[in-house]
Parts: structure tokens; sequence; C-alpha cells
């Protein structure tokens, strides 16, 4: 009996030990990504904390809403640059995303987090904006559209999460933690040293077939997905995604402003066919464009989406 515990003993503390040397390479991985990629933009006080932005150029107005586990930066490769040569550009890091605040209970649906860009297009008193929304962004985009449809001018979709997936895609697994402290104790161990491992495998499934720009890591914001507070909030996310579909299904019947939507046809994320082709079939008021390209458009496509925007 005395060597089982023994034995016990040794797991434990083995076990302990290499979750505090996953720790400790979390909090420097962390610590540095700060330095690396720090804010490059102005805050705005909305109900859910701070709100992290930029805004380039005039003429009318462009706000952009990123998708699942990124940030501003995702828009910030080209993308607003190019469309702030004749329009004023806005991309949030939305809340609890990159430099932006979010409480810990907050609703994460997409529902909820449309009114909390309700609240960024009041403070910032822009005047009926056309939005852009990249993945899980087009279903927060959806939602703003059907509850504050007076707030917008239209809807300028990529690759949206528009309809219930048959399946989601298998890069996302690792994010089903349903358990508040059991994703505390992974973000805070091994989602990040796990993240790094496999961020070749995960960035190929991302991005794919296109390749992963150069400039993705720091200027991209890449490197901000690398905090415990990153992953435990894609994590709540992806989890709640799903909450607002049926509700936007309903929408769909009496959608009061335009809505265009580009995808690729080689999206390895989002499947074109459920979420541009099937939605369209149902609803034609909906235009749905297409491209050879995977589902990171806005950094991998600039030039195509850029005049995708413009025309929408």
């Amino acid at each position: 009996m005395s060597i089982i515990l023994w034995i016990l003993a040794a797991i434990i503390l083995g076990a302990a030990a290499w979750l505090g040397w996953n720790y400790r390479l979390t909090q420097k991985t962390a610590a540095n990504v700060a330095q690396a990629v720090p804010p490059r933009g102005k805050f705005i006080q909305i109900s859910s904390g701070r709100v992290h932005y930029i805004d380039k150029g005039a003429g009318p107005v462009v706000l952009m809403i990123h998708g699942l586990g990124a940030q501003l930066g995702n828009f910030d490769t080209g993308l607003a640059d190019d469309l702030a040569r004749d329009h004023r550009v806005i991309a949030i890091d939305r809340p609890g995303m990159g430099w932006s605040d979010r409480p810990e209970d907050a609703d994460a649906s997409p529902r909820a987090q449309a009114a909390l860009v309700a609240e960024v297009i009041d403070a910032l008193d822009l005047q009926q904006p056309l939005v852009v929304g990249h993945s899980l962004g087009g279903a927060i985009a959806l939602c703003l559209a059907i509850d504050f449809p007076h707030k917008i001018k239209g809807l300028a979709l990529l690759a949206p999460l528009t309809m219930p997936p048959s399946a989601p895609a298998e890069v996302f697994n690792g994010l089903n933690l349903p358990r508040r402290w059991l994703r505390n104790l992974v973000s805070e161990t091994l989602a990040i040293p796990t993240s790094m491992k496999m961020a070749e495998q995960n960035m190929a499934a991302i991005f794919g077939p296109d390749p992963v720009p150069a400039n993705y890591a720091v200027q991209g914001g890449g490197m901000l997905g690398l905090r415990p507070v990153s992953f435990r909030n894609t994590v709540r996310d992806f989890l709640a995604s799903g909450q607002s579909l049926g509700f936007m299904l309903k929408g769909y019947e009496t959608m009061q402003v335009p809505v265009q939507i580009l995808y690729g046809r080689q999206d390895q994320v989002l499947d074109y066919r459920e979420h541009g082709t099937a939605l369209v079939a149902k609803h034609p008021a909906f235009q749905l464009h297409l491209l050879d390209g995977g589902h990171m458009l806005p950094l991998t496509h600039i030039p195509q989406t850029a005049a995708f925007i413009r025309q929408a």
C-alpha cells in the first residue's frame, strides 16, 4: 500500500510541477505579447467597459466587426487603409477581445454583442454606418441589423456565420469547455503552450488554402490570442455562437437593410454553400458574391474585399 501511495504522490507532484511550468510560460508569453502588440487606437466607454478602436480616413462611415478569437488587427493589415482613401473606417476590438473589456459573466451571444456594438455607434455618434462583419462578426452584424435597423445603412458580410452549421470546424474542438473553472485552469496553464505548438497547423486550417500573411502576428494582431483572457473569451464566444441563430433565422424574413455577402469557395471554416448559397436561396434579397480563397478574406484578399465593400 505504501508503494502505491508513493507512486500517487509522485504523479501528483509531477503533474503540479508540469502545470506550474506551463503557468510560468503562459505568464511570460502574455507579458511579451502585450509589449509586442500594444493598443494602437483610442478607447471609448460603454456598458461592458472600455472599447478599443481605430478611426481612419474621411467620408461615408464603415464600421468593422471581427470574428472569433480575433481583434481589429485583422482589418488593419491593409484593408482599413485601402478603404480609408475615400471612407471613414472604424474597426473595433469586440468587447472581451484585443484590448477591449468585458465582464466575465456578460452574455456572449451574438445578439448581446450586437447591442454592445449599437452602444459603440451611439458613443461615437456614427450616422448609419455600413457595417462590415467577418465570420462570427457577421452573425453579430446580422443581429444588429435585425434589432437596430435604424442605426445602420446596410451590411457587407465577409464569410459570415448565418445558418446553423452542420458541424463546427475541427480547429475549434479545443474550445468546447463549458465549465468556467476548467476553462480558467486551461487558459492559465495549457492553452497558450498548446496554441504555440499547434500554431502552424491551426493557421493552415483557418487561413487555408491561402497563405498566412507575414505581418499577421504583429500588425494583424495574431499574437494577442496568446493571452489567457483572449482564450477564455474566445471559448465563451464559441459556446454562445449558436444561441442567436434562431432569432436570426426569423429576422431574415423582415430584414430592413440591404445585405451583401462575400465568401471564398475554398473556405475551410464555414462552408459558403451552407452560409451563403442556402441562405440566398431562401432569402433572394440577400446577394452572394464568391471568389477563390479561404476564410480570412480581410487579410488574404484585400483588393477584392475592399472592392466588395465599396460596391456594397
